[in-house]
């Protein structure tokens, strides 16, 4: 029993990182019925950002402010979701929104976002080097012990971080004004205008939501993975959208679900069988779900094509 419990954590704690991506692609999807592909690598980006500003603010080597841990965890906070919501309103400004404005299909308005994930793994590639770094340690770790169960303080933040947002994003777009026209976009992004609302300033707020949900992923990855390399965020975003896919992309729900039921899969996989059988289980598990139901657990059939 105290085997099946700890790996339930195990797969929350897991979850928890594929839910934040997910709402982020999912988010973005049901607005504008665009994937972006680059959600992963801004999940590397944010966790490059919060390694720079926990150095800048720890200090050590006469450069920083010299805050503590604690101190310095707080903050970092913050910064990494501002500064990362930064990078992802540059690449909507940049990248999507002149095609958007043009009339492109929406093939090569994926296919651009493709190349901006490539493009912000090469660019950190080619400034930071191939190197990894590691993340500094933000948390005292604290183990607690419930018989052959051990739960540590930082996997609790993790899995009650991913609750929050996931509640936090349900009241925004449930109840708030702004994200009724957020609903208002992904039914008819032509009438919208007409109503008065600035379609712009609706996109450029889902992608601050989406962008600062995947640096907080980032922060907390590194703190508990604390080694950071240029294309980390390639497998872990492929594997976030199709959490979202399984859950039913466009769907709040099915993103947070579907992050966790692939985390669920990933470590009952591993728990069983050797760990290299772990993506080739969860990834026919997953296509056995869409195969019974293409439209993911909580999604619609739409005729629209990508």
């Amino acid at each position: 029993m105290d085997f099946i419990i700890q790996n339930i954590l195990n797969a929350l704690q897991w979850g928890s990182f594929y839910a934040l991506i997910a709402l982020g692609y999912t988010l973005v999807y049901g607005v504008l019925l665009l994937i972006n592909f680059a959600h992963g690598d801004i999940f590397m980006v944010g966790a490059y950002i919060a390694f720079f500003v926990a150095t800048l603010l720890l200090g050590g080597d006469g450069l920083g402010l010299g805050l503590s841990p604690a101190v310095t965890f707080a903050l970092c906070i913050p910064l990494t979701m501002v500064l990362t919501a930064g990078v992802g309103v540059t690449l909507e400004r940049v990248a999507y929104r002149p095609l958007r404005r043009k009339g492109a299909h929406r093939l090569y308005v994926v296919i651009t976002a493709l190349m901006c994930g490539l493009v912000l793994e090469y660019s950190n590639l080619t400034v930071l080097g191939a190197s990894r770094k590691k993340f500094p340690e933000l948390l005292e770790k604290t183990i607690w012990h419930f018989g052959d169960i051990s739960v540590t303080n930082l996997k609790v933040l993790v899995i009650v971080a991913a609750v929050a947002v996931f509640v936090f994003l349900n009241f925004i777009v449930t109840k708030t004004k702004i994200g009724m026209a957020m609903r208002g976009i992904s039914y008819d992004k032509f009438a919208i205008p007409l109503m008065g609302i600035p379609i712009d300033t609706i996109i450029v707020f889902t992608f601050i939501l989406g962008s600062s949900f995947a640096g907080l992923a980032g922060l907390l990855f590194a703190m508990s993975y604390p080694i950071l390399e240029p294309f980390m965020g390639m497998i872990i975003g492929w594997k976030a959208f199709i959490a979202a896919v399984v859950g039913g992309i466009g769907d709040i729900r099915g993103a947070f679900v579907g992050g966790f039921l692939l985390g669920f899969i990933e470590i009952g996989v591993v728990s069983v069988f050797p760990s290299t059988y772990r993506d080739l289980f969860a990834f026919s598990i997953l296509l056995m779900i869409l195969w019974m139901k293409p439209t993911g657990l909580f999604g619609v059939a739409k005729t629209t094509k990508i």
